[in-house]
């Protein structure tokens, strides 16, 4: 092979640097209570669980095994034989059209979902989805 082959192919395969990555802005819709990732085809790896105290912690979506939502209950994600139960209101709201909390989950699409502190529970509206309490 030539020289000007190989370069032709090692061009196509340089990457762009990671600082240039990290600068793009993330194509995440903020409801309060959970993100959406904009894009269509958009997935998240990861499902971060983020509780008012402070904890965060990250669940890989490939390890959720089954979602359940119940109304008198909430959202229940069964994960390496535990229960992550999501308790709160309107969770299965939409939030605007094709947007919801239990979609976005089966879909891929939440990449956090955060506990709402008193006065953010004060300010959600009646129709707005409020997460009460994320027990693991």
């Amino acid at each position: 092979m030539s020289a000007d082959v190989l370069e032709k192919f090692a061009a196509k395969a340089r990457l762009e640097p990671l600082d240039a990555l990290a600068a793009e802005p993330e194509a995440v819709d903020d409801f309060t209570a959970f993100g959406f990732l904009r894009g269509v085809r958009d997935r998240a790896l990861y499902l971060e669980l983020r509780q008012k105290n402070g904890n965060l912690t990250a669940l890989g979506y490939a390890w959720i095994e089954r979602i359940e939502f119940d109304p008198s209950i909430g959202i229940t994600l069964h994960a390496l034989g535990q229960q992550i139960v999501i308790r709160g209101r309107n969770l299965n709201g939409e939030m605007r059209p094709g947007v919801r909390l239990v979609q976005g989950l089966t879909r891929q699409r939440v990449p956090w979902i955060q506990e709402a502190d008193e006065p953010t529970a004060f300010q959600t509206p009646a129709h707005g989805v409020l997460v009460e309490r994320i027990e693991l």
